[in-house]
């Protein structure tokens, strides 16, 4: 706990002061935004966490659970909003025993969980190697046999069975199937395709391509940090720098502050309508 906490008041100082020591670039980034591009943003957002949530529901339900939309919208974007607590058990967690109140076994909800990493990060890489091109980032292909193999259902049942024996639990009623996992990488892919849109929306003069690559880039690299909340710092830094040929430094700052911003009141939004679209159901 204390390397976390260290580690996201290291992150936070340094983007403060690179924040304060640019804050006229900073302001003058924020000042070129206007309220239908943050609309337009947030739209984008909410429908990249649909995408999220349905790559985590396709899992349950490959898994042998297959959750109604609103109740499944519910278990996710509120657990999720564990991820903004230090620590990364928060969110699967709140999932486990939401999800046990609807039946689904606690081994069940760990499994669609610990997938949607993984997930992410394969599609995350192969989106940023599609558009920003074989040049620049060719070398993520000497990831991609090892992410197929990784990604591959029979080696996930058995890491997913050895893990469970381990922890003296019962093993999975139902296996993982190919079909399965197409069917989340897809959603995972549309919900990069609308991030991506977000950030167009934000900063429309780099192209939407470059956009799109831009913050796959930054949110594998916010994933793969594993010791703060959200990958808060990591995801903003590595924005900066995929923004630097296209834009000065203090601009690219304000668009990766307003992004982060954005993405927070998405997932307010989508945990809030969730819950309130659940709890009709139910009365």
């Amino acid at each position: 706990r204390l390397v976390r906490l260290g580690f996201l008041a290291v992150a936070l100082g340094f983007g403060g002061w690179a924040v304060a020591s640019q804050w006229d670039a900073v302001a003058e980034g924020f000042a070129a935004l206007s309220w239908p591009m943050l609309g337009g943003a947030l739209v984008a957002v909410v429908a990249a966490l649909l995408g999220a949530m349905l790559t985590w529901r396709t899992l349950l339900a490959d898994l042998g659970s297959k959750l109604p939309l609103r109740p499944a919208a519910k278990v996710f974007f509120v657990g999720q909003l564990g991820k903004y607590i230090p620590g990364t058990v928060w969110p699967m967690l709140a999932q486990m025993e939401m999800g046990r109140d609807l039946g689904v076994p606690r081994a069940r909800s760990a499994a669609a969980f610990f997938l949607m990493m993984p997930i992410q990060l394969a599609t995350g890489l192969l989106v940023t190697l599609v558009t920003l091109g074989w040049e620049r980032f060719g070398w993520l292909l000497l990831l991609v046999p090892v992410l197929l193999v990784l990604l591959e259902p029979k080696v996930i049942n058995a890491v997913i069975g050895f893990g469970l024996r381990r922890l003296r639990r019962e093993p999975l009623e139902r296996p993982l199937t190919r079909r399965g996992m197409l069917a989340a990488l897809g959603w995972a892919v549309a919900g990069w395709t609308c991030y991506g849109v977000h950030l167009y929306f934000i900063t429309p003069d780099v192209g939407l391509v470059f956009a799109v690559a831009a913050f796959a880039l930054s949110w594998c690299l916010g994933i793969m940090t594993f010791v703060v909340p959200a990958g808060a710092g990591v995801r903003e830094a590595a924005m900066v720098v995929a923004l630097a040929p296209v834009m000065d430094s203090g601009r690219a700052i304000a668009v990766a502050l307003c992004s982060r911003v954005v993405i927070v009141v998405g997932d307010l939004i989508c945990a809030g309508l969730a819950g309130i679209a659940a709890r009709r159901d139910s009365v």
